[in-house]
């Protein structure tokens, strides 16, 4: 069992994803509350301005955010409220598409043991080949703790400690960008991000087709592709230019 608290984020109407979700926990014998996602037309228009800033959007990223990526974002936020409700000092969140691998209790029991201070999230998710740039044996999992060349995307599971979530809605409230992408630019509000290499999930078949959100991604017009341009050259002088996190090596 994880000292950490667990939660998933799931739409009330995604039966079958939570119950696949709920299948995967109690055969890695990990206890998971389900948190149920924001449904964005549902939120009160004072709500919605309150989380979401489309003049924001306009200067950080590439094009309008549409309605679930918004759900989205706010789905983790009220994770990350909720931790801080609570006496927990860290809290796991996953979405409701991912694949629990094997290694993931031991993965969570290793980073409930980190020093508090020396960590803001903690990705257990990345990619196939990861851009490295310090790495420590993350106990005796057989786990590398790594520290990133740059960020990976995805929010689709992350430990986040209490100094994370106060650091992103003290930040990114209201947002532009989607959650994923917030994070990447964690040199905007020194969010200290690792990973667990390899990752501990894995991507279900099924996360290729959102039920938050399906708007089309790659149906840029030429400003948008200028502005994404942009953006990824922010996002790559931010990286240059930041102190990365040092890991605890000590």
């Amino acid at each position: 069992m994880s000292k950490l608290p667990i939660v998933y984020i799931n739409l009330a109407k995604d039966t079958e994803r939570r119950q696949r979700m709920e299948r995967q926990f109690a055969a890695l014998a990990l206890s998971a509350q389900r948190l149920p996602a924001v449904w964005w037309a549902d939120l009160r228009p004072d709500e919605q301005a309150r989380h979401h800033s489309a003049a924001l959007a306009q200067q950080q990223y590439f094009k309008p955010l549409g309605n679930g990526e918004k759900g989205c974002y706010s789905s983790h936020m009220t994770a990350w409220r909720q931790l801080l409700a609570s006496d927990a000092s860290a809290l796991a969140v996953f979405e409701d598409d991912v694949r629990l691998l094997p290694a993931l209790p031991a993965a969570l029991e290793a980073i409930a043991q980190l020093p508090p201070a020396s960590w803001d999230m903690v990705k257990l998710y990345g990619r196939e080949r990861e851009k490295i740039a310090q790495q420590m044996p993350l106990a005796d999992t057989g786990l590398a703790l790594i520290s990133y060349r740059r960020v990976p995307s995805f929010a689709a599971g992350y430990v986040i400690s209490r100094a994370g979530a106060q650091k992103m809605l003290a930040s990114r409230v209201p947002f532009g960008r989607p959650v994923d992408v917030d994070m990447r630019f964690w040199f905007e509000n020194r969010v200290c991000t690792f990973g667990v290499f390899p990752s501990v999930i894995a991507l279900d078949d099924t996360s290729a087709d959102s039920s938050i959100w399906q708007e089309g991604r790659d149906r840029l017009t030429f400003a948008q592709r200028l502005r994404k341009l942009k953006m990824k050259l922010q996002l790559a002088w931010g990286n240059a230019r930041a102190r990365r996190p040092q890991l605890p090596l000590d």
